[in-house]
Protein backbone atom coordinates (compact mmCIF):
# COMPACT_ATOMS: atom_id res chain seq x y z
CA UNK A 1 0.00 0.00 0.00
CA UNK A 2 1.30 3.43 -0.97
CA UNK A 3 1.45 6.33 1.50
CA UNK A 4 0.90 9.92 0.44
CA UNK A 5 0.73 13.09 2.52
CA UNK A 6 -1.04 16.40 2.28
CA UNK A 7 0.61 19.78 1.89
CA UNK A 8 -1.09 23.00 2.90
CA UNK A 9 -1.59 25.30 -0.09
CA UNK A 10 -3.70 27.62 2.03
CA UNK A 11 -3.34 29.96 4.98
CA UNK A 12 -0.10 31.00 6.60
CA UNK A 13 1.58 27.72 5.68
CA UNK A 14 1.29 28.41 1.95
CA UNK A 15 4.44 30.51 1.62
CA UNK A 16 6.82 29.38 -1.13
CA UNK A 17 9.58 28.76 1.40
CA UNK A 18 7.56 26.50 3.70
CA UNK A 19 5.76 24.66 0.92
CA UNK A 20 9.01 23.91 -0.87
CA UNK A 21 10.75 22.74 2.31
CA UNK A 22 7.84 20.46 3.23
CA UNK A 23 7.49 19.05 -0.28
CA UNK A 24 11.18 18.20 -0.49
CA UNK A 25 11.10 16.72 3.02
CA UNK A 26 8.20 14.46 1.97
CA UNK A 27 10.10 13.32 -1.11
CA UNK A 28 13.26 12.65 0.89
CA UNK A 29 11.23 10.68 3.45
CA UNK A 30 10.07 8.33 0.70
CA UNK A 31 6.42 9.37 0.58
CA UNK A 32 4.71 8.15 -2.58
CA UNK A 33 2.66 11.26 -3.28
CA UNK A 34 1.95 14.83 -2.21
CA UNK A 35 -1.62 16.21 -2.21
CA UNK A 36 -3.11 19.70 -2.15
CA UNK A 37 -6.69 20.95 -2.10
CA UNK A 38 -8.80 23.30 -4.21
CA UNK A 39 -10.74 26.47 -3.44
CA UNK A 40 -11.14 29.53 -5.63
CA UNK A 41 -13.44 32.00 -3.84
CA UNK A 42 -13.73 31.58 -0.07
CA UNK A 43 -16.36 33.97 1.39
CA UNK A 44 -15.29 36.23 4.29
CA UNK A 45 -17.59 34.46 6.75
CA UNK A 46 -16.06 31.04 6.03
CA UNK A 47 -12.36 31.85 5.98
CA UNK A 48 -11.35 30.44 9.37
CA UNK A 49 -8.17 28.41 9.08
CA UNK A 50 -7.08 29.95 5.78
CA UNK A 51 -7.91 33.64 5.87
CA UNK A 52 -9.23 33.08 2.36
CA UNK A 53 -5.71 32.51 1.03
CA UNK A 54 -5.61 29.54 -1.36
CA UNK A 55 -3.02 28.96 -4.06
CA UNK A 56 -4.39 27.69 -7.36
CA UNK A 57 -4.23 23.92 -7.48
CA UNK A 58 -2.87 23.20 -10.96
CA UNK A 59 -0.43 26.12 -10.87
CA UNK A 60 0.89 25.01 -7.49
CA UNK A 61 1.31 21.40 -8.61
CA UNK A 62 3.24 22.60 -11.67
CA UNK A 63 5.51 24.67 -9.42
CA UNK A 64 6.05 21.70 -7.10
CA UNK A 65 6.88 19.52 -10.10
CA UNK A 66 9.75 21.85 -10.92
CA UNK A 67 11.19 21.53 -7.42
CA UNK A 68 10.85 17.75 -6.98
CA UNK A 69 11.90 14.79 -9.07
CA UNK A 70 10.11 11.59 -8.11
CA UNK A 71 7.19 12.14 -5.74
CA UNK A 72 3.76 11.96 -7.38
CA UNK A 73 1.59 15.07 -7.27
CA UNK A 74 -2.10 14.87 -6.42
CA UNK A 75 -5.13 17.15 -6.46
CA UNK A 76 -7.35 16.29 -3.54
CA UNK A 77 -9.63 17.23 -5.19
CA UNK A 78 -9.86 19.53 -8.23
CA UNK A 79 -13.41 20.88 -8.41
CA UNK A 80 -14.33 20.12 -12.00
CA UNK A 81 -17.42 22.34 -12.55
CA UNK A 82 -15.47 25.45 -11.52
CA UNK A 83 -13.43 25.30 -14.74
CA UNK A 84 -13.91 25.45 -18.50
CA UNK A 85 -13.18 22.02 -20.03
CA UNK A 86 -10.73 22.84 -22.82
CA UNK A 87 -8.35 25.21 -20.96
CA UNK A 88 -8.42 22.82 -17.99
CA UNK A 89 -7.57 19.85 -20.21
CA UNK A 90 -4.66 21.83 -21.64
CA UNK A 91 -3.39 22.67 -18.14
CA UNK A 92 -3.65 19.05 -17.06
CA UNK A 93 -1.82 17.78 -20.14
CA UNK A 94 0.88 20.41 -19.70
CA UNK A 95 1.34 19.55 -16.03
CA UNK A 96 1.46 15.84 -16.83
CA UNK A 97 4.10 16.49 -19.49
CA UNK A 98 6.32 18.83 -17.47
CA UNK A 99 6.15 16.71 -14.32
CA UNK A 100 7.32 13.57 -16.08
CA UNK A 101 3.81 12.06 -15.83
CA UNK A 102 3.62 12.26 -12.04
CA UNK A 103 0.10 13.71 -11.79
CA UNK A 104 -2.65 11.97 -9.81
CA UNK A 105 -5.83 13.78 -10.81
CA UNK A 106 -8.30 13.68 -7.96
CA UNK A 107 -11.58 15.28 -9.04
CA UNK A 108 -14.84 16.26 -7.37
CA UNK A 109 -18.11 18.07 -7.96
CA UNK A 110 -17.78 20.68 -5.17
CA UNK A 111 -20.09 21.69 -2.35
CA UNK A 112 -19.63 25.33 -1.31
CA UNK A 113 -22.61 27.45 -2.38
CA UNK A 114 -20.68 30.72 -2.15
CA UNK A 115 -18.00 29.56 -4.59
CA UNK A 116 -20.56 28.46 -7.15
CA UNK A 117 -22.28 31.85 -6.86
CA UNK A 118 -18.99 33.73 -7.24
CA UNK A 119 -18.21 31.71 -10.37
CA UNK A 120 -21.69 32.08 -11.81
CA UNK A 121 -22.14 28.30 -11.97
CA UNK A 122 -25.43 26.60 -11.13
CA UNK A 123 -24.62 24.34 -8.19
CA UNK A 124 -27.52 22.06 -9.08
CA UNK A 125 -25.86 21.31 -12.42
CA UNK A 126 -22.48 20.41 -10.95
CA UNK A 127 -22.87 16.66 -11.46
CA UNK A 128 -23.89 16.98 -15.10
CA UNK A 129 -21.10 19.51 -15.77
CA UNK A 130 -18.56 17.21 -14.16
CA UNK A 131 -19.66 14.24 -16.23
CA UNK A 132 -19.42 16.21 -19.48
CA UNK A 133 -15.97 17.51 -18.58
CA UNK A 134 -14.67 14.07 -17.59
CA UNK A 135 -15.95 12.67 -20.89
CA UNK A 136 -14.13 15.48 -22.70
CA UNK A 137 -10.92 14.80 -20.77
CA UNK A 138 -11.11 11.14 -21.71
CA UNK A 139 -11.34 12.10 -25.38
CA UNK A 140 -8.48 14.61 -25.10
CA UNK A 141 -6.08 11.91 -23.93
CA UNK A 142 -7.27 9.43 -26.55
CA UNK A 143 -7.07 11.42 -29.80
CA UNK A 144 -4.78 14.04 -31.33
CA UNK A 145 -7.64 15.68 -33.26
CA UNK A 146 -10.76 16.72 -31.39
CA UNK A 147 -13.74 18.97 -31.99
CA UNK A 148 -15.38 21.54 -29.73
CA UNK A 149 -18.16 23.95 -30.65
CA UNK A 150 -18.00 22.72 -34.24
CA UNK A 151 -14.27 23.42 -34.57
CA UNK A 152 -11.66 20.73 -35.06
CA UNK A 153 -8.36 21.25 -33.25
CA UNK A 154 -5.16 19.45 -32.32
CA UNK A 155 -4.71 18.45 -28.70
CA UNK A 156 -0.98 18.37 -28.08
CA UNK A 157 1.01 17.62 -26.06
CA UNK A 158 -0.83 14.39 -25.38
CA UNK A 159 1.03 12.53 -22.62
CA UNK A 160 -0.29 9.44 -20.89
CA UNK A 161 -3.60 10.21 -19.25
CA UNK A 162 -3.10 10.79 -15.53
CA UNK A 163 -5.05 8.45 -13.25
CA UNK A 164 -8.43 10.06 -12.56
CA UNK A 165 -9.55 9.43 -8.99
CA UNK A 166 -13.12 10.48 -8.29
CA UNK A 167 -13.71 11.95 -4.86
CA UNK A 168 -16.99 11.99 -2.97
CA UNK A 169 -19.41 9.68 -1.23
CA UNK A 170 -21.49 6.74 -2.33
CA UNK A 171 -23.55 6.16 -4.35
CA UNK A 172 -23.02 8.92 -6.94
CA UNK A 173 -19.24 9.15 -6.61
CA UNK A 174 -18.95 5.38 -7.02
CA UNK A 175 -21.02 5.44 -10.19
CA UNK A 176 -18.97 8.35 -11.57
CA UNK A 177 -15.72 6.58 -10.68
CA UNK A 178 -16.84 3.47 -12.56
CA UNK A 179 -17.95 5.42 -15.62
CA UNK A 180 -15.21 8.03 -15.97
CA UNK A 181 -12.47 7.31 -13.46
CA UNK A 182 -9.60 4.99 -12.70
CA UNK A 183 -10.29 4.92 -8.98
CA UNK A 184 -12.26 6.23 -6.01
CA UNK A 185 -10.89 8.82 -3.56
CA UNK A 186 -13.05 8.91 -0.41
CA UNK A 187 -12.44 10.58 2.93
CA UNK A 188 -12.76 8.53 6.12
CA UNK A 189 -11.87 8.73 9.78
CA UNK A 190 -11.93 4.97 10.31
CA UNK A 191 -11.77 1.97 7.95
CA UNK A 192 -15.21 0.72 8.98
CA UNK A 193 -16.81 3.88 7.59
CA UNK A 194 -16.09 2.89 4.00
CA UNK A 195 -15.65 -0.90 4.10
CA UNK A 196 -19.05 -1.63 2.54
CA UNK A 197 -18.64 1.13 -0.05
CA UNK A 198 -15.22 -0.18 -1.13
CA UNK A 199 -16.77 -3.60 -1.70
CA UNK A 200 -19.67 -2.00 -3.57
CA UNK A 201 -17.32 0.01 -5.78
CA UNK A 202 -15.36 -3.08 -6.74
CA UNK A 203 -18.60 -4.92 -7.49
CA UNK A 204 -19.85 -2.04 -9.65
CA UNK A 205 -16.59 -2.19 -11.61
CA UNK A 206 -17.04 -5.91 -12.20
CA UNK A 207 -20.66 -5.40 -13.20
CA UNK A 208 -19.49 -2.87 -15.79
CA UNK A 209 -16.97 -5.33 -17.19
CA UNK A 210 -14.02 -3.40 -15.80
CA UNK A 211 -11.25 -4.52 -13.46
CA UNK A 212 -11.73 -3.19 -9.91
CA UNK A 213 -10.52 0.40 -9.77
CA UNK A 214 -8.02 1.59 -7.22
CA UNK A 215 -9.12 3.06 -3.90
CA UNK A 216 -7.15 5.88 -2.26
CA UNK A 217 -8.34 7.10 1.15
CA UNK A 218 -7.76 10.55 2.57
CA UNK A 219 -7.57 10.13 6.34
CA UNK A 220 -5.60 10.90 9.48
CA UNK A 221 -3.36 8.34 11.11
CA UNK A 222 -2.68 8.17 14.87
CA UNK A 223 0.99 8.99 14.50
CA UNK A 224 1.47 9.13 18.27
CA UNK A 225 0.16 5.56 18.61
CA UNK A 226 2.23 3.35 16.29
CA UNK A 227 0.43 0.10 17.05
CA UNK A 228 -2.99 1.64 16.48
CA UNK A 229 -1.69 3.20 13.29
CA UNK A 230 -0.37 -0.13 12.02
CA UNK A 231 -3.69 -1.79 12.78
CA UNK A 232 -5.54 0.92 10.84
CA UNK A 233 -3.24 0.53 7.84
CA UNK A 234 -3.73 -3.25 7.94
CA UNK A 235 -7.51 -2.83 7.98
CA UNK A 236 -7.42 -0.55 4.97
CA UNK A 237 -5.11 -2.89 3.12
CA UNK A 238 -7.29 -5.93 3.88
CA UNK A 239 -10.33 -4.22 2.32
CA UNK A 240 -8.41 -3.46 -0.88
CA UNK A 241 -7.25 0.12 -0.37
CA UNK A 242 -4.15 0.82 -2.46
CA UNK A 243 -3.17 4.25 -1.16
CA UNK A 244 -3.51 6.19 2.08
CA UNK A 245 -3.24 9.98 1.94
CA UNK A 246 -2.37 11.07 5.46
CA UNK A 247 -3.55 14.52 6.50
CA UNK A 248 -0.75 16.60 8.00
CA UNK A 249 -1.56 19.34 10.52
CA UNK A 250 1.39 21.66 11.08
CA UNK A 251 2.45 25.24 11.59
CA UNK A 252 6.15 24.93 10.81
CA UNK A 253 8.62 22.69 9.01
CA UNK A 254 9.69 20.96 12.20
CA UNK A 255 6.13 19.76 12.86
CA UNK A 256 5.81 18.51 9.29
CA UNK A 257 9.07 16.62 9.58
CA UNK A 258 7.89 15.09 12.87
CA UNK A 259 4.74 13.91 11.13
CA UNK A 260 6.79 12.33 8.35
CA UNK A 261 8.91 10.56 10.94
CA UNK A 262 5.74 9.30 12.61
CA UNK A 263 4.61 7.77 9.32
CA UNK A 264 7.97 6.16 8.79
CA UNK A 265 7.77 4.66 12.28
CA UNK A 266 4.40 3.08 11.41
CA UNK A 267 5.99 1.35 8.45
CA UNK A 268 8.85 -0.25 10.38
Amino acid sequence: MQIGVTLRNMGEQSTPELMLACAQAAEQAGMESLWITDHIAIPPDDAEGSGGRYLDTLTTLAWLAGHTSSIKLGSGVLIVPYRAPLPTAKQIATLQTLSGERLLLGVGIGWMDAEFRALGVDRHQRGAITDRTLAFLRDCFAEDVLSANGQAFLFRPRPAKPPILVGGRAPHALQRAVQWGDGWLPMARQPAQIADDVALYHQLCRDAGKPPGSVSVMTSLPLDQPEAGREMLAEYEDMGVERIVCGMAYEALEEYQAGLQGIQDLLL
